[in-house]
């Protein structure tokens, strides 16, 4: 919702000093933020390698303006800039949980269950009208009796209907297979959802706004991060010596942009693997479960494709060892074939030839 304190956050976790204000719509135009993935691993490996370059793992915000009831028919600023998320990975939902006169609420009262409700139905309504649409030019095919778009026509009759019934795409227990038909649509609710709970200047502050959408979230199968925005921008402002000394008179164990990537990591199911030695010491995020094969593309395309084998250390065998022969003299490194699943912390070097 407009003046939930989007913008706020974004400024903090991002330090890209976008325009805030408090008053309705005043995002329009997209901001977008790369922050480095805050990962003491990375520190660690870095005091033991002393590599010439460092490159840790990024992860993108786009901070976009504020949905209110109706911005399907063209309330506030209408939907339009919908269309600047339909390519991520996942949506941050920030919800006003705390009290501030100063700060107007469209809706007058703060009810963070009503503003849920609002943008998950703009954002069901969004997805139906772009269902609706391509369900259309299927139907035609479909009468012709091509047997592709006759599945097709089945498919999004049943997630027209999950949507009208009010179920997100991702909450309608739809196959792997299934989704990856869908996936050329980017509909909006397939995508998971991290709520993040906006309070005062403690998660404490107001229990009675932040504790349902907690349950929300639970019956969502989503995640939650509670964040206060006036904190974390004031943080901000700080060197990193002061900022240490602030949080710990606050008692906050760790900033809300390393909480909000964590369980943003949580939510894709993404582990990370590094590369030491040579140039440079570099973080990699991978979807949990894939092989060292995919994961070596990622490097990049020529050693997946002419990929023979692997030296792995696991990061903590790394450490114990203290550089990477003592680990090989060790036995901690092993000889991995193009099957083997990486596991988060996994350190390697990719043998190919193409």
């Amino acid at each position: 919702m407009p003046n939930a304190g989007k913008s706020t956050i974004f400024n903090a976790i991002t330090n890209a000093g976008a325009a805030t204000a408090a008053y309705p719509f005043c995002t329009i135009d997209p901001n977008i933020g790369v922050v480095n993935v805050p990962d003491e691993r990375m520190d660690v490996l870095a005091r033991l390698t002393s590599p010439p370059k460092i490159v840790y793992a990024t992860m993108e915000f786009v901070d976009i303006a504020g949905l209110v009831k109706g911005a399907s028919q063209g309330e506030g600023l209408g939907n339009q800039f919908l269309g600047h998320i339909r390519q991520v990975d996942a949506i941050a939902h920030v919800v006003r949980c705390f009290r501030e006169e100063n700060v107007t609420h469209t809706c007058g009262a703060i009810d963070p269950v009503r503003d849920i409700e609002i943008i998950n139905l703009e954002l069901i309504l969004a997805d139906l009208q772009t269902l609706e649409t391509r369900h259309q030019k299927i139907v035609r095919l479909a009468r012709s009796g091509d047997k592709l778009s006759q599945e097709m026509d089945a498919l999004y009759t049943q997630v027209e209907q999950g949507l009208q019934q009010g179920k997100k795409v991702i909450n309608q227990s739809l196959s792997p297979q299934n989704l990856e038909a869908l996936a050329d649509l980017n509909l909006l609710t397939s995508r998971p959802t991290l709520y993040v709970a906006n309070t005062g200047e403690t998660d404490t502050e107001c229990p009675e706004l932040v504790e349902p959408v907690r349950k929300i979230a639970e019956a969502e199968g989503a995640e939650v991060v509670t964040i206060s925005g006036k904190v974390e921008a004031e943080l901000m402002e700080l060197s990193p010596e002061d900022r240490a000394v602030f949080m710990q008179e606050l008692g906050i164990k760790s900033t809300g942009l390393a909480r909000l990537i964590w369980a943003g990591f949580k939510l894709l199911k993404l582990i990370t693997f590094f590369t030491v030695g040579g140039k440079e010491q570099r973080a990699w995020p991978i979807p949990r479960g894939i092989t060292i094969q995919q994961a070596a593309g990622k490097i990049h395309s020529d050693m997946q494709r002419g990929f023979i084998a692997a030296d792995v250390i696991h990061y903590s065998d790394f450490v114990k060892a203290g550089s990477e022969l003592n680990a090989r003299q060790q036995g901690f490194l092993h000889l991995e074939g193009k099957n083997y699943i990486m596991e988060d912390g996994d350190i390697i070097n990719v043998r190919f030839n193409v």
